[in-house]
């Protein structure tokens, strides 16, 4: 079963504690599955999302496995795109659909969530990234490729970035709704609204809201 989106969405990581945090953010979407292990056992996905760095280094974490699985290739068509579409860096707030090469699993999500490898808990780096991913799967389900049916997902920031487990799955789940419900117009109310439910982003954001509700 597909969502509004077009695509089902596969949350995958090995920690429990974000699965866990997975499964109350995304609560009552049955479009969205948690799945608490590596996306190397995943039976099927047609796109695996790389929480990237600006310039598609892919050699540490996650995105050193999916190196791994895909072949020291992709990395290099990652950069080759980088080069050519954003001259050498890709701003975090985009994300880029590459072809893998591989059968089963053809779509990489290039979605930069960090210039290079830093902390990020006190941004909406996680918000921006999962919206820019999930846009630019729908854009390439509309442009008569291939469709990407099944997305998966690993935690978005939530190693080297250090934003809080809660909080990272709050902004993804904050943009994945957010695309669900688009605006019929833009106002500023609208656009308050929209700041304030992100608030100041990453673990400030929520340190400031639990805070409030002590």
């Amino acid at each position: 079963m597909s969502d509004g989106l077009g695509f089902e969405l596969v949350l995958v990581d090995p920690k429990p504690e974000l699965c866990a945090a997975w499964e109350e953010a995304f609560r009552g979407r049955s479009e969205v599955h948690v799945v608490c292990g590596r996306f190397e056992g995943l039976s099927a996905f047609d796109c695996m999302v790389s929480a990237a760095n600006s310039f598609g280094l892919m050699d540490g974490g996650v995105d050193a496995a999916i190196t791994r699985f895909f072949g020291q290739d992709l990395m290099e068509r990652v950069q080759c795109r980088i080069l050519d579409e954003y001259l050498g860096e890709q701003p975090v707030g985009t994300s880029m659909i590459v072809e893998t090469g591989h059968p089963q699993h053809p779509y990489l999500a290039h979605t930069p969530t960090m210039r290079t490898p830093m902390t990020i808990a006190r941004t909406d780096n996680v918000y921006r990234a999962m919206s820019s991913m999930l846009l630019a799967v729908r854009r390439h389900n509309g442009s008569g490729a291939r469709p990407i049916g099944i997305v998966a997902c690993p935690g978005l920031g939530t190693r080297t970035g250090r934003v809080p487990l809660p909080e990272a799955a709050r902004q993804m789940s904050i943009a994945y709704r957010n695309l669900l419900e688009p605006p019929r117009s833009i106002t500023w109310s609208f656009a308050l609204g929209r700041q304030e439910q992100v608030r100041y982003g990453g673990d400030l954001g929520y340190l400031l809201r639990s805070e409030s509700e002590a």
